[in-house]
């Protein structure tokens, strides 16, 4: 998009680069109304949720029965338009359901209101009342630019105390002292498979419930991302609930070991800008304690440092006697795969794997 303006015998021009075709329509939009000294739409609301449809299906019924103009851009994004409303709708696909992120822009609350009712109902009953939260996925594109794309999720993980016998306290007592502490960061370390990121969702879970809403996480796992400062301010400025990085060994090193980029962390956790309340969850595969930087760990920033490990063979039987309660020949079944494949220990993952078989 480029705009331009003369006046006095200067002259500015403004770029734009748009990667969402709703995006740059509405800002058009903006701009029309800005040069013609009108107002566009002071109004803004946001409605998600998961439904247990076909995305497909409960966009077309959007776009014929709501009463507004309706562009479909594809399936997974369509743009409902009328008279002094504007609303960018997406969704993504999940294998039972579907979550949808409407934003909905209009010229009174009455009208927002009134939209955001009229996609409810046409949603109905497949409508799903568990809490969700949203990731917010953050990359740099081929111009070094940061760039975001939103994905729904439910909070419908359920974790039980022996997948994580480091735990002592148990699982959920864990994540609420968490939540209630004044300490922003939690380290998760471990081997792939040992369930870091099962933890990571049952937490944002957690916050979405505490919330009564719908939490956001500003997430990335893109080192180039981390390496400059756009994403920490757009964290500390925005309002995401959680930052988590995942696979974050390049990034915990000490920094006398090299690691130039720490440093932007300790300043958001705690450090000269506060995180405000909001956690920062780290989960890395990098093996030793020692490979960590104290400063980031330290007391009264960091609330935990959790060492994942994967399951000895007596916490092994034990969950799966628990995933496969009242089912011995399931039970018997999973524990002879899994002794099959590991002797000293197994992952939480292959037990999974293994009780669903």
């Amino acid at each position: 998009m480029s705009a331009g303006h003369a006046a006095g015998g200067f002259s500015t021009n403004l770029n734009k680069d748009f990667w969402d075709f709703a995006d740059l329509v509405l800002k058009s939009r903006f701009a029309q109304a800005l040069a013609q000294g009108s107002t566009g739409y002071p109004v803004y609301r946001s409605l998600r949720f998961a439904a247990r449809s076909t995305l497909e299906a409960l966009f077309d019924e959007l776009g014929l029965n709501s009463g507004w103009r309706a562009q479909r851009l594809g399936s997974y994004s369509m743009i409902l338009d009328s008279e002094g409303l504007f609303i960018a709708a997406r969704g993504t696909r999940k294998t039972e359901y579907c979550s949808c992120h409407f934003d909905i822009w209009s010229h009174s609350v009455f009208q927002a209101e009134a939209a955001h009712q009229t996609i409810l109902d046409i949603v109905g009953k497949r409508h799903i009342a568990d809490p969700m939260f949203s990731i917010d996925w953050h990359f740099l594109t081929a111009k070094n630019e940061l760039e975001s794309a939103s994905i729904e999720e439910m909070a419908d993980d359920v974790l039980h105390d022996e997948s994580y016998p480091e735990i002592k306290e148990g699982v959920n007592s864990f994540i609420q002292r968490y939540l209630d502490a004044p300490e922003t960061v939690l380290v998760l370390q471990g081997p792939p498979g040992t369930g870091k990121t099962r933890l990571i969702r049952t937490i944002l879970g957690e916050i979405s419930r505490r919330k009564r809403g719908h939490a956001q996480a500003l997430y990335t796992g893109d080192k180039r991302s981390l390496e400059n400062d756009e994403i920490y301010v757009k964290f500390i400025t925005g309002d995401d609930d959680a930052f988590v990085v995942e696979d974050a060994d390049h990034l915990l090193r000490p920094r006398a070991s090299g690691n130039e980029h720490l440093h932007r962390f300790l300043t958001i956790a705690d450090g000269v800008v506060r995180a405000q309340g909001r956690k920062i969850i780290f989960s890395t595969n990098l093996p030793n304690i020692g490979d960590l930087d104290d400063a980031l760990v330290r007391p009264g920033r960091c609330f935990a440092h959790v060492i994942i490990r994967e399951l000895l063979p007596a916490e092994m039987e034990r969950l799966v006697a628990k995933l496969c309660a009242s089912e011995p020949q399931r039970q018997e079944a999973a524990l002879a795969r899994l002794r099959e494949k590991a002797s000293k220990s197994v992952s939480l993952a292959a037990v999974y794997q293994s009780t669903q078989g």
